[in-house]
């Protein structure tokens, strides 16, 4: 069976309206994301800093879209959100936990802003939003929670250190959260996603620079020319709609032929360096009897 007989289109017309809830929705993927639900005939709460191309939307889709502001890194003001957003449209079934930031930098350079900011929105932003709908999902006892995490979360190179960091971080939380609410009917996927021509690229930071780094810098630049090859975000879209309308999503979902290749190579050497180490590694744990006094000062 081919992947367009498992998702045909126009199964979607037979299914019931859903609210779906994303965040960073004003431009990028989040803009592509909420223009394909409200295709499909969703509504749609989108959320950011700044109305965007979201006007437009507005215009053609009215009463299905509402649209809310929101900077994820508030806390108080996610969780109110949240609630505003279950109170207009009566109930939540995908989440999109889209919004992002990037700086860029060797890890010596990145400054203590740098590394907060780029952990305040991409790790806690999405905590806070996951936090906040995962009471709604579960007392549902369904719906779809979806973090947008990127192939940095798979992988770390030179300058993408602490955006990896914040991306790794969600990572675990999600893959943790994800079993959590298996327990309640609700699903999770953490999206991994490659190259997009979006609003991140005109966005994206830089640390200052160190003279100790210009070598390295035009090494990575130049072959960043030679292979970068970015796509249109509708077919992310289209991919995420794939992956809601499917009865058994997966946990994590890789968008991109190229960094398909690279993340499954990287696995391929993983395992191939532990079972290198494997007798180390083995060595390592053995059984023995609870020391005396262990735990005792928990008592």
């Amino acid at each position: 069976m081919t992947t367009q007989e498992l998702f045909n289109p126009e199964d979607r017309k037979n299914k019931k309206r859903r609210v779906w809830l994303i965040t960073g929705a004003s431009k990028g993927l989040g803009y592509a994301f909420a223009n394909a639900a409200l295709e499909a005939g969703d509504q749609v709460v989108a959320v950011a800093r700044t109305v965007g191309k979201l006007e437009s939307l507005k215009e053609q889709y009215q009463d299905a879209l509402l649209f809310l502001r929101l900077d994820i890194g508030e806390r108080e003001s996610v969780f109110a959100t949240v609630k505003a957003s279950v109170e207009h449209f009566g109930r939540l079934d995908i989440v999109v936990n889209n919004a992002g930031t990037m700086t860029l930098g060797m890890v010596e350079e990145l400054s203590e802003a740098d590394a907060r900011d780029l952990m305040e929105t991409n790790f806690f932003g999405s905590l806070w939003v996951s936090q906040a709908v995962f009471p709604y999902l579960r007392e549902q006892r369904s719906g779809h929670l979806i973090q947008i995490s990127s192939i940095g979360g798979v992988i770390s190179d030179p300058m993408t250190g602490m955006y990896s960091a914040s991306k790794f971080a969600l990572e675990g939380l999600s893959e943790a959260l994800a079993q959590e609410a298996a327990h309640f009917g609700v699903k999770l996927t953490l999206v991994e996603p490659g190259g997009y021509w979006t609003d991140l690229y005109s966005t994206m930071r830089y640390s200052q620079p160190l003279e100790a780094y210009h070598s390295l810098r035009e090494e990575l630049s130049q072959q960043y020319a030679e292979s970068s090859i970015d796509s249109d975000p509708a077919l992310a879209a289209e991919a995420l709609m794939k992956l809601v309308d499917s009865e058994n999503p997966p946990l994590r979902l890789i968008l991109g032929s190229a960094i398909f290749d690279i993340a499954r190579n990287i696995y391929k050497e993983r395992i191939a360096t532990w079972e290198a180490w494997e007798s180390v590694s083995r060595a390592a744990e053995q059984g023995i009897p609870v020391p005396e006094g262990y735990g005792a000062d928990a008592e």
